[in-house]
């Protein structure tokens, strides 16, 4: 087993885990009750992991998990220079696609 990553965000890393299992990965998420359960742990114990179950795909999943983090980055639209969020791919206000 071989943790692939970390946040204080467990949704995050939810999401990270789903999309390494779409990817065919196995996974699991460990630590996400820590806060919740123990008042006054430090904040470097607090964080929730990701750990990969086989070794051996550590550099798939990191290619994967390099290309998710890419598209969860705020953009700006090519054709009218609009701030767009992450979560769009498409701008609202020319409609103009994400440009890969």
């Amino acid at each position: 087993m071989l943790q692939i990553s970390s946040s204080l965000n467990s949704t995050e890393i939810h999401n990270l885990k789903n999309v390494l299992e779409g990817n065919g990965i196995a996974c699991e998420v460990r630590g996400e009750f820590r806060r919740s359960s123990m008042a006054g742990i430090p904040m470097s114990e607090s964080f929730v992991e990701l750990w990969l179950l086989d070794d051996a795909q550590e550099d798939a999943a990191r290619r994967i998990l390099s290309g998710a983090l890419q598209t969860s980055t705020p953009w700006t639209c090519p054709k009218c220079a609009e701030p767009i969020e992450a979560e769009f791919d498409e701008c609202w206000n020319c409609q103009t696609s994400r440009p890969q």
